[in-house]
């Protein structure tokens, strides 16, 4: 299904549709073009809508029969999310990933497309154009940065892991609980930013892990795929595999190798054991 030919068409259509409808609006948003969703933290802006449309458009005739599940598609119409269960490749969409990031003007923000079949990823592309960036992943592929193979490799031995976790506006109280079991000693946890340029930088070895609370497929299917054939892994605290449909028991890691990931969910586990005690019976 995926070949070297839609690799690049595909690319092509993502960065057509950055220059067009994200870089001119970069820096030079109107008041008026920027919303917050009803009933959440996020922002929207007329470039994620628009740089949507345009990605659907080309995406589904690159490949006919295809869906999509775009993040600004499924906010208006969430039954469309069940694409993603359904028989047919899906193109997975986040038109700006990094949105506070593109409307306060800074350059840590990225758009990704993932396309998948029954429930697999089988590739996905960041591009994060302000700061001259451009990641694919192929499964059983490899991964590579501005063409050059990604190798996640290991954390130095004794040295602290370094963790991105979901931002405070993410999460409720049990899932605060969760990630408190990452502030202990020898983990050094910060918010995440865009949770693709984190999942790129995994794969480059600058970061060691991630632990989200979310699980919307737009914002991880290409990463954890880039992560994976860099050599990385990930996992639900339930120890299985992340299921991009959704479901999955949070919150879930991805790090830099297997025995980090395990580290990772041991941290993670212990402190949703202890919640689950501590509630009523």
């Amino acid at each position: 299904m995926i070949d070297d030919e839609l690799t690049s068409a595909v690319e092509q259509a993502v960065r057509e549709a950055v220059d067009a409808q994200v870089m001119p609006r970069w820096r030079q948003l109107a008041e008026h073009e920027v919303e917050t969703k009803t009933g959440s933290h996020d922002l929207v802006t007329v470039a994620d809508q628009r740089a949507e449309q345009q990605l659907s458009e080309a995406l589904r005739q690159l490949l006919p029969g295809s869906a999509v599940v775009g993040e600004e598609t499924v906010h208006a119409h969430p039954a469309s999310y069940a694409a993603l269960a359904g028989p047919d490749p899906v193109w997975i969409i986040d038109p700006i990933d990094g949105t506070r990031q593109f409307v306060a003007g800074d350059e840590g923000f990225c758009t990704m497309v993932a396309l998948a079949h029954h429930g697999r990823t089988l590739a996905g592309w960041i591009l994060a154009p302000a700061l001259g960036m451009t990641a694919l992943a192929r499964r059983g592929h490899g991964a590579f940065l501005n063409g050059a193979a990604l190798h996640a490799g290991s954390p130095e031995a004794g040295a602290p892991l370094h963790v991105a976790v979901s931002h405070p506006d993410y999460t409720d109280e049990s899932q605060e609980r969760a990630l408190s079991g990452l502030r202990t000693d020898g983990v050094e946890v910060r918010p995440t930013g865009s949770a693709g340029l984190e999942y790129v930088a995994i794969a480059r070895g600058r970061l060691d892990a991630v632990a989200y609370t979310w699980e919307s497929a737009w914002d991880h299917a290409a990463g954890l795929l880039m992560v994976a054939e860099a050599g990385g892994a990930s996992s639900t605290v339930a120890n299985a595999p992340f299921r991009l449909e959704g479901g999955n028991a949070l919150p879930f890691t991805a790090a830099r190798d297997a025995d980090t990931t395990r580290r990772m969910v041991g941290l993670l586990r212990d402190k949703s054991a202890e919640s689950d005690r501590s509630r009523p019976a």
